[in-house]
């Protein structure tokens, strides 16, 4: 079973401000955003997911990463708390999106109910309803950027065009197809048959699966419901193989086939699979219409990061922020309101109720 770790998304998991006792110190507060508190076990924790996030990233770069952001964490923190508050005032839950985002985790994971993933998740260390709070946390401050922020981005065909010329080096690629897969294994061994009628009884059952996919039924359902494979949950979906990557039997059946066309059953160490060819793409540039769609996203994607900030911005200049001296948050705007009284004559005049606050930027 795959670890239940690698579904974690690089975030930032927030620390908990306590007050246990009369006798235990209170925790020192960073910065207010409005009724909510940053602290600095949250910004200490920020600071060390950012460093685990770089090294998984890029384990030689690293120290680069983290010297290039660790100024921008506090940043994110107060980003991250406007965002979760504007998508409460937008009536934005994140439940619906939740359950199907968990659902396919499962399905991935090959479990048989939500009660085993939480259980994956338990046998990790990790607690399944922080992990499911920080991924409400995400899906919420997704939907209000997209929104508020992304539904305003307007991308011309002349936008297109022209990132296209731009950026035709980038794009000139060696032929490859993109493959989906269904695969009735033959490495279940049962007591009852012997291995010669395993064996037939694997391939009369490709060989229905592909009679039904001849008669209508979709490849991709075909594979959810059917598939063997580790790619089932996608559809079958293996991903793109450059000539070469591929046994020399596979590539000259695949590369032969054209866009949408499925092969016939085929015997391999593993089992039975039926192939289907979803994208072949040709050496050299594209034409553009091939590649709209990820031009599109490029597009979208290298306007957004300005458009947000310039929104984050906003949202601080409606906002009450107070941040501690000697902490800095590089997206201040310097219209925002002035804060009356500071942090830290605040955290000394009113101590902090026991409340959980997690959250994902």
């Amino acid at each position: 079973m795959r670890k239940f770790l690698t579904y974690l998304l690089p975030v930032c998991f927030l620390a908990l401000p306590v007050l246990l006792s009369a006798d235990t110190v209170i925790e020192e507060i960073v910065a207010r955003v409005n009724n909510q508190i940053i602290s600095r076990s949250e910004f200490l924790r920020s600071k060390e997911e950012l460093k685990k996030e770089a090294q998984q990233q890029d384990p030689v770069n690293a120290d680069k990463i983290v010297a290039e952001r660790d100024k921008d964490v506090l940043r994110d923190l107060i980003d991250q708390s406007l965002l979760l508050e504007k998508g409460k005032d937008l009536g934005i839950t994140g439940d619906t999106e939740l359950i199907k985002r968990l659902d396919e985790m499962r399905k991935q994971m090959n479990l048989d109910s939500m009660e085993e993933l939480e259980k994956a998740a338990q046998s990790q260390g990790v607690s399944f309803e922080d992990f499911k709070q920080n991924m409400r946390n995400q899906i919420i401050t997704q939907q209000v950027i997209g929104r508020e922020v992304g539904q305003r981005l307007i991308v011309s065909k002349e936008d297109l065009q022209k990132f296209y010329e731009e950026h035709k080096s980038e794009l000139d690629q060696p032929e490859q197809i993109r493959l989906s897969e269904i695969l009735v294994s033959t490495e279940k061994k049962t007591a009852e048959t012997d291995e010669a009628q395993q064996l037939q009884a694997a391939q009369t059952k490709a060989e229905d699966l592909l009679s039904q996919i001849r008669k209508g039924a979709t490849f991709e359902d075909i594979a959810k419901k059917y598939s063997d494979g580790p790619s089932a949950a996608q559809g079958g979906d293996l991903g793109y193989f450059k000539r070469g990557s591929l046994a020399k039997e596979l590539e000259d059946k695949t590369f032969a086939m054209k866009p949408a066309e499925v092969s016939d059953v085929i015997r391999t160490k593993q089992g039975f699979i039926v192939l289907k060819v979803t994208e072949h793409h040709n050496a050299g540039v594209p034409p553009l219409n091939e590649v709209e769609p990820k031009i599109q996203d490029a597009v979208y994607m290298q306007r957004l990061q300005p458009a947000l900030r310039e929104y984050l911005t906003k949202l601080r200049e409606d906002a009450f922020i107070d941040i501690k001296p000697g902490y800095v948050d590089t997206g201040a705007s310097p219209n925002e309101t002035k804060p009356v009284e500071t942090a830290s004559k605040n955290a000394s005049a009113k101590p902090l109720k026991k409340k959980k606050k997690f959250g994902l930027f």
